[in-house]
This record gives structure tokens, C-alpha cells and sequence, in this order.
């Protein structure tokens, strides 16, 4: 009894630090994409909030493997030529692990202001691949606009995210 205790204990703190890892890859199969186009100016990217901050928090989660492999199996659900997301993505966690090793006490602010450059580099990367390597349309204002929400709304997805560490008691693995 008290190893099948053991091993269901062991089972659930698993399927928990997999959620983020799960949670990404729905995102990026799904049409869901978080990439809302309300008012033609709303547009959010959800995965880049995931990968930085889990790969800033404990990137025991995501694996920068698994945050590649999320990014083209993003590219194949939009159409987008292949890597173009995969490289974003890549971009996002470099940032996120430079920023884990240079601070030495991160917070909600230091995490927000840096994001910013992951933001901005991301989604430069991914529209300059895709404005010089497809025949599909990318305008300024829109990477704009996207880069504007995904900075907003950072915080609350943090503040989410955080919540969802204390509740289920994830301890880092590093």
C-alpha cells in the first residue's frame, strides 16, 4: 500500500510539472493560437509568455528541445515555412536562460522589463523570415500590436502562473 502511495504521489507531481509543457503543445496544435485579432488590433502571444517563463522559472518544465519541436509543429499548423516559429521560440528562451543566470533575485518587474526584449527580438526574427522567405503578407503594426498585449499582459499570466506553483507545490529540479 504504501508504494502504490508512493508511486500515485510520484505520478501526480509528474502530470503537474508536465502541464506548462502540455499546455504549450495544445496551443500550438490547436487553432486557438491565441493570436486574437478583436477591434483588428488585439493580438497576443501566449506561447512566448509560456516558454519565457517557465524557461526563466525552472526550465526542468519545458526543455528547449520541446520548445523547438512546439515551434515547428506551430509553423505546420499555420502554413509558415518551416523553423520560423522554432527559431522565435528558440530566441524567447535564450533570453529567458541569459536572464536566469545574470539576476541574482528575479521578480515580477525584473522578469516584465526584460521581456521585452524577448518580445521584440521574437517577433522581429519571426517577421523577418517570414516577409523575406514567403510570399505571405506580414505588416509592422501588427508585430507591433501583438508585442504591445504580450508585454501587458505578462503580469497576469505571471501572477497565474505563480499561483498555479504555490498550488501545487512544483519544486524545481535544477
Amino acid at each position: 500500500q504504501i508504494k502504490v502511495a508512493i508511486n500515485l504521489k510520484g505520478f501526480k507531481e509528474g502530470f503537474f510539472r508536465l502541464a506548462p509543457l502540455l499546455l504549450l503543445v495544445y496551443i500550438c496544435i490547436s487553432k486557438f493560437h491565441t493570436q486574437f485579432y478583436l477591434w483588428n488590433i488585439f493580438s497576443f502571444n501566449l506561447q512566448f509568455i509560456i516558454i519565457y517563463y517557465w524557461i526563466l522559472r525552472d526550465p526542468s518544465i519545458l526543455g528547449y528541445g520541446f520548445v523547438f519541436l512546439c515551434g515547428l509543429i506551430n509553423d505546420v499548423v499555420l502554413s509558415l515555412t518551416l523553423g520560423t516559429s522554432a527559431l522565435s521560440y528558440l530566441f524567447v528562451s535564450l533570453v529567458a536562460a541569459y536572464v536566469r543566470n545574470a539576476t541574482v533575485r528575479s521578480s515580477l518587474f525584473t522578469d516584465w522589463f526584460t521581456f521585452v526584449i524577448a518580445i521584440l527580438g521574437g517577433n522581429l526574427l519571426s517577421y523577418f523570415l517570414i516577409k523575406n522567405f514567403t510570399q505571405m503578407e506580414a505588416q509592422y503594426t501588427s508585430v507591433f500590436y501583438n508585442s504591445l498585449f504580450t508585454f501587458i499582459l505578462y503580469p497576469f499570466f505571471w501572477f497565474i502562473f505563480e499561483l498555479y506553483k504555490k498550488a501545487v507545490n512544483l519544486r524545481s529540479h535544477d
